[in-house]
């Protein structure tokens, strides 16, 4: 597909632009109601969009599909192209298959399939699904290796091969990839549901070509680019020219206690933009690594919750030059290992808000609780059968100008929700004993922070114990005077009694028995603003609903309750004035 010169009208436009992400939410929905595994079916842990014919430029993506990967899959995509540029090889019934990380990809989990639309012999453009399957070998049962240090360690490497080729499945490769899984019903189960949302998207696609035609069509893409071109170029040119600077850490590789700093020097020069991340920490040993791909998505995550006004298209990152060299763990080569990709991701995102912040302060957001703490358990059922439960949980968000954050919240690389207790109860043998808000981990401020959780789980058989998540060591800050909130916190029974990982916030080869629990105490979002500042009777609600204790409240916020918990006015007035002194 080339760039037409074909006129379109407003209506027509915002008519096209309603119908094709209607086609991808679709696509969505259509996956989320067939997957097999909780993690695509409750979580939504999954993507589909369309992309350009000749550079696998985003073109359209629907409003549900999870937000780092609409930055990735244009890369996703280009490695297809490369492909079928490089081999001459390509039909209109193709389909490509991959997880490469390194090539558009995030982590072995993401399973990739990208698909052309051909009209009248001439291919159109592409359109691509991804989701997060359970298993893909490796180590450890959900891949999530917090010890790996090569990529080898982390699962099966598939580059773009064709799963489909003119129209001809390739049962060969369906036998390889269930040889090397744990669970190969449940990627076989959300393969199909990734296949039969392309065939919806193509029919839904071909019905739009035939009531508007290609040209009005290509010509709404083209529009479509140019409008986030120059929608992202207004929203630049506003922030004051200058170099602002912003710093943050992950708590270690996984490896060595050694923290990876993530650190980013933010150039506005008129209405373009420069992120140069040179001076972030070297490629680590353990998963921490990510590609410059993933990089590069996080980035557009980041900026498109800044800019919320500026569409999902790649012309909004026409105005961004980014700067992200291989000497650093942020545009790694093959095989060092990635698979802790949502960690580094998630402290890429913060330092992008965080030094957008400072040139603009009306844009400052205390940092989200910041780990998705990936935690898997596996074992064998009564019957013998194999299990291998991964779940990624919530925590608290960043107070702001405007409200405190929110509490038991996803991160920000997500729309996707956290699987409900009832599912993984009824998909694995565990039992949650503890499901609450944890008191006491908001970041305290004239905003706070939201709450992080507690979450207790009791396992109903034998089972192994993986975790792989952050804020161990480096607490989500606080900004304008807020405090940093609390750390995340990890524990098991044993027979030994009660144990926590060495390393904070990863942990691999943990053995619990039937009956044993695991318990994970996560993070809430720091705190905005002077905490002494915060309306009194706000902190005495707190206290009586339970989310912070009368200890932090006259510590933290200078705020005295009587013994029915209801606000001294005049014991708060005495030591809010000597806190001022």
């Amino acid at each position: 597909m080339t760039t037409r010169t074909t006129a379109i009208d407003p209506v027509t436009l915002a008519v096209l632009k309603g119908r094709l992400e209607q086609i991808a939410d679709e696509m969505d929905a259509t996956l989320y109601r067939s997957a097999f595994n909780p993690i695509i079916a409750e979580a939504r842990d999954a993507c589909h969009g369309l992309y350009h014919a000749e550079t696998g430029a985003t073109l359209v993506q629907g409003t549900n599909g999870l937000p780092i990967f609409v930055g990735a899959m244009a890369f996703a995509v280009k490695a297809v192209i490369d492909k079928v540029v490089k081999e001459g090889d390509l039909h209109p019934d193709d389909i490509f298959l991959f997880n490469d990380p390194y090539d558009g990809g995030t982590h072995l989990n993401d399973f990739r399939l990208v698909r052309p639309i051909f009209r009248q012999g001439r291919l159109f453009c592409w359109m691509a699904s991804v989701g997060h399957w359970l298993d893909i070998g490796g180590n450890v049962p959900g891949n999530f290796n917090a010890r790996a240090t090569d990529s080898f360690q982390e699962g099966v490497r598939i580059p773009p091969v064709k799963l489909v080729k003119a129209g001809a499945m390739n049962h060969d490769l369906l036998a390889i990839l269930a040889a090397n899984s744990r669970v190969p019903v449940s990627n076989y189960g959300d393969l199909n549901g990734q296949l039969n949302a392309l065939d919806l998207g193509v029919r839904r696609l071909t019905e739009l070509l035939d009531e508007h035609g290609e040209e009005t069509v290509a010509a709404a893409f083209d529009a479509f680019t140019a409008r986030a071109d120059a929608l992202m170029r207004s929203a630049v040119s506003k922030l004051p020219d200058g170099v602002y600077s912003f710093e943050d850490y992950l708590d270690n590789d996984g490896i060595t206690a050694d923290r990876l700093l993530i650190a980013l020097d933010l150039t506005i020069a008129g209405d373009r933009m420069t992120l140069d991340f040179s001076r972030s920490s070297a490629p680590c040993a353990g998963p921490l690594n990510i590609a410059y791909s993933t990089a590069v998505a996080c980035c557009y995550v980041a900026l498109k919750h800044v800019f919320t006004d500026v569409p999902a298209n790649a012309g909004c990152l026409n105005p961004i030059t980014f700067v992200i060299p291989e000497s650093t763990l942020l545009a790694v080569k093959p095989p060092k290992p990635v698979g802790g990709y949502t960690e580094t991701i998630l402290r890429v995102i913060g330092v992008v808000f965080g030094a957008l912040a400072l040139a603009d302060p009306a844009r400052a957001t205390a940092a989200p609780f910041g780990t998705i703490n990936a935690l898997s358990l596996a074992g064998h059922r009564k019957d013998g059968s194999r299990w291998v439960m991964f779940s990624f949980f919530g925590g608290g968000l960043g107070g702001n100008p405007e409200t405190d954050g929110l509490n038991h919240a996803n991160n920000p690389i997500s729309t996707a929700t956290i699987p409900p207790v009832e599912i993984l109860e009824a998909a694995y043998p565990v039992m949650f004993t503890q499901w609450a808000l944890r008191p006491d981990s908001a970041g305290a401020g004239l905003h706070r922070g939201g709450l992080g959780a507690v979450y207790e789980i009791e396992a109903l058989t034998d089972a192994d114990v993986f975790l792989l998540g952050e804020r161990g060591v480096f607490a989500p800050f606080g900004v304008a005077g807020g405090i940093p909130a609390a750390l995340n916190r990890f524990t098991w029974q044993s027979d030994e009694g009660e144990k926590s990982p060495p390393l904070a916030s990863k942990v691999t080869d943990v053995k619990i028995r039937d009956g044993q629990r695991v318990r994970l105490e996560t993070p809430g979002g720091g705190g905005w603003g002077d905490p002494k500042r915060r309306d009194a009777e706000a902190v005495a609600r707190d206290v009586r609903l339970g989310y912070l204790g009368r200890d932090a409240a006259r510590s933290a916020y200078g705020v005295a309750l009587t013994d029915d918990g209801a606000l001294d006015i005049a014991a708060t007035a005495t030591l809010r004035e000597s806190s001022a002194a």
